[in-house]
């Protein structure tokens, strides 16, 4: 092997002297994905549809009412959490949930609000922000996010 071609095979190999890479920021912290933003913003929107229409069944038909729209919440935030594989999936719809179930909290100025019975309207934003802290919280996920099927890859 001539001695040029011994020079770029070396100057090819790793370095083994570098300093050590701080590893990439997760969670939170990392990096924000372009790609999700509209994602989020639907899940926001969904959130709110949400709220707005457990508010409404809730408290129309109070007890099996009540638990289908606790269902539909925890769908949802379960959903968000999956679909995108982190715990702003859950967040995000959550906090668009929580939104529009304090605007329609708020009575009108006669006094009138969406709310039938204070029980409902307790056991639906309790419940509600119980489910979202769950989903928000939870350790992994059931399956890989990326797709292969198989555990610890």
């Amino acid at each position: 092997m001539s001695s040029s071609k011994r020079q770029r095979a070396a100057s090819q190999a790793p370095r083994t002297n570098a300093p050590p890479r701080s590893p990439e920021p997760t969670g939170l912290a990392a990096r924000p994905n372009p790609a999700r933003i509209p994602v989020y913003v639907g899940l926001a929107v969904l959130g709110a549809a949400v709220g707005l229409a457990g508010t409404l069944v809730q408290a129309a038909l109070f007890p099996g009412g009540l638990l289908l729209a606790l269902a539909a919440s925890a769908g949802l935030f379960y959903g968000g959490r999956v679909l995108t594989g982190t715990q702003l999936g859950a967040l995000v719809p959550a906090v668009g949930w929580f939104i529009a179930v304090v605007v329609l909290l708020g009575g009108r100025p006669e006094g009138d609000y969406v709310f039938g019975q204070e029980l409902g309207l307790a056991l639906f934003m309790l419940g509600g922000m119980a489910v979202a802290v769950i989903c928000a919280t939870m350790s992994r996920l059931p399956y890989p996010a990326n797709g292969t099927g198989r555990t610890g890859t």
